[in-house]
This record gives C-alpha cells, structure tokens and sequence, in this order.
C-alpha cells in the first residue's frame, strides 16, 4: 500500500507543478467490512495531507436476533488520490461513490444513503410513495462479506454461537451505497425522516463542511 500511494502522491505532483493548474477537490464514501475500512483509513492517514477523513462509523443493526455489523468512512480531497481509493476499494468488492462537484452546482439537495439492499430498497420505495420527487445520481454494491452474527442479546453458550456463525455468514448481505438529489428543498426533511426511521444512514451535503 505505501508503494501505491507513492505513486499516486508522484503522479499528483507532477500534475500540479503547473502554476496554472487548479488542483480539483471531490468527496468519496465508501462501505464495506471493518478490514476494508480499517485499510482506506490507513491509505489516507499515508496521503499526506493530501485529502482527509471526514469522518467514519461503524454500525450495527439490529434485525431480530440478529446483528449486521458494516463501516463506511468519508473522505475529502485531490481527486487523483480520491480516484486511486476508488480502484482499490472495487478490486477488493467495497461499495465506492464520489461526490462530484458539479452534483453540488446541478443538482438540489444532494444526499447519500447507506444500507443493506433490502433496507434501502424498501426506503426508496416508501419514499416514492410518498410523492417526493427525487432522482439516483450513483449507485455502488459492496460484492465483500458483511458480518453477521447473533445478538449478545440471545442466551446461548458461545461454542454454539461460534459454530452457528458460519451459518448466518453464508448467506451474504449486500450493503448499499447511493447518491441521491431531491428536487425540493421543503422535501429534505420528510426523505430523511423516512429514511432515518428505517435505519439508512444519511448524508446530507448541506451539513458536509470543508476546508478549502
């Protein structure tokens, strides 16, 4: 990995000695298991200073017995590195979106969803019951292992719980991520509502500040 952020680094900088050249800036989010967001946290630790985590959760969901656990971290900066965390988290079956600028300047209301398939899909569907004009600007499915396991809640000895495991995990759960823009503005909060209550995760660009 070091080897490859050199590369990108070079490659960056080489773009920029221009003095006429304007480095562009973009945002990323990206899902998937703990290892996978452990390992982009630590690529852009070793970016130096060249693009930043935002922020990063880790989120447990809780579906009768059951736990679904996922990460996504967001990160902001020189799109030449942004593009190289989008090349390996893909290689490596991780749901990866970028946030444009132009989506910023075109299109209202610009947010991003994250969640399980089934759950999102669910969301998008009351949402377009709901009559609330909105569009999907990208869409990304995690092809990677999300971890499922059961709730510390159920009383079982843990040699069953381990052995049962394997059980749950092989069923694989699809984690989504999407950019979404909603026509207006009276709209936001009745989408975040709706989604928020079927617990998707939202990212709602108005509240995304950074340093320019």
């Amino acid at each position: 990995m070091i080897e490859d952020n050199i590369r990108v680094l070079r490659q960056a900088a080489m773009v920029t000695t221009d003095s006429n050249y304007k480095i562009e800036k973009t945002w990323c989010v990206i899902a998937g298991n703990a290892d996978l967001v452990d390992e982009m946290a630590y690529k852009a630790i070793l970016s130096n200073s060249t693009v930043k985590i935002l922020f990063r959760e880790h989120v447990v969901l809780k579906e009768g017995k059951l736990d679904k656990t996922f990460d996504f971290i967001m990160i902001y900066g020189n799109s030449i590195v942004i593009n190289d965390f989008k090349n390996q988290t893909r290689q490596r079956g991780g749901a990866y979106v970028q946030i444009l600028r132009k989506y910023l300047s075109d299109e209202p209301n610009v947010m991003v969803f994250v969640a399980p398939e089934n759950v999102l899909k669910s969301t998008l569907s009351k949402i377009g019951k709901s009559r609330v004009p909105f569009k999907i600007l990208q869409k990304a499915q995690t092809t990677s292992f999300i971890n499922v396991d059961i709730s510390n809640e159920v009383r079982l000895p843990n040699f069953i719980k381990s052995a049962l495991k394997p059980f749950y995990n092989a069923n694989e759960v699809v984690l989504t991520t999407v950019v979404v823009s909603v026509e207006k503005n009276e709209h936001v909060g009745k989408i975040q509502s709706i989604a928020t209550s079927n617990k998707v995760f939202v990212i709602d660009f108005k509240d995304i500040v950074t340093e320019e």
